[in-house]
């Protein structure tokens, strides 16, 4: 049987990225080539170490990752551009997969990261890899800003959570993109934690409105961000419509419950095969 050649859009979303390692497993298990790749945030991450032939040992990695291991890549920035400066996690990512650059991988492979100051989506598809994706990972007011030929560039999900503009054109069989953002499930679907279960809950309650039952401050950050790009993604998805559209609940995790990796995986996996089970044969 034929394979069926893929661009794979992978979307931002936090740690309900990991489900996009499931999605992937799932192509892989059902006669799926991934030609090419675009992502951003959590997407360019897990794009990225795909394109690098690394997910084996990434995905061993994050399984085995807890609420302090996740704590411990927390470098505190004490600039004024972001609360983390993000070297541990990429010098570990680094450390653990090797580095390299994205003409080396064997796919094509576009990381978006944001020039805000310009008001344009910048694409990544040459130059270092981990670069490439600092960049598209830098959540405003999360990690800092990271400058890459003179212009300081913030997390790609801020102009275009759903990148799919960089494979329109691609000569392939099929364009699937993973929508992070989806309409939230039931509270009877997704388990919903009576605090927030990411490295911000101490945070969080810090700044709790000691009155009525406002929100903390990292909670209504984390609303606002995922609201603008739900917005923002219904409008390039009208733009750039892909084949097929899998979609990720977004109330299914914390944006920052990487403990949660292989629930997040299963889930993927899951998606996938509700959406594509008919196209199998």
């Amino acid at each position: 049987m034929k394979q069926k050649t893929v661009s794979l859009v992978l979307g931002s979303g936090g740690a309900r990225g990991l489900a996009h390692i499931g999605i992937i497993r799932w192509m892989e298990e059902h006669n799926y080539q991934i030609k090419a790749i675009s992502g951003c945030s959590i997407g360019s991450v897990i794009g990225g170490i795909y394109a690098s032939d690394q997910l084996d040992k990434f995905e061993e990695w994050v399984d085995n990752l807890d609420i302090i291991d996740i704590a411990s890549y927390m470098d505190i920035s004490w600039g004024v551009s972001g609360l983390i400066k993000g070297d541990k996690l990429i010098n570990k990512l680094k450390e653990m997969l090797g580095d390299c650059t994205i003409e080396e991988l064997p796919i094509k492979y576009t990381a978006v990261a944001a020039d805000v100051k310009n008001e344009k989506e910048i694409w990544l598809s040459k130059g270092n890899l981990f670069d490439a994706i600092r960049a598209s990972i830098s959540l405003p007011l999360f990690l800092t800003p990271i400058v890459i030929d003179g212009v300081e560039l913030i997390d790609g999900g801020v102009l275009n959570p759903i990148p799919i503009a960089p494979v329109f054109s691609d000569n392939t069989d099929l364009i699937i993109a993973v929508n992070l953002g989806a309409k939230p499930a039931s509270d009877k679907l997704v388990h919903k934690p009576t605090e927030p279960s990411n490295g911000f809950s101490l945070l969080n309650k810090s700044v709790k409105a000691t009155k009525g039952n406002q929100s903390g401050m990292y909670e209504i950050a984390d609303s606002a961000f995922d609201a603008m790009q739900n917005t923002i993604a219904r409008q390039k998805l009208a733009a750039y419509p892909p084949d097929y559209l899998i979609e990720i609940e977004r109330n299914a995790c914390g944006t920052l419950d990487f403990h949660r990796a292989e629930e997040k995986i299963e889930l993927g996996y899951k998606k996938a095969d509700e959406l594509l089970k008919d196209l199998k044969s």
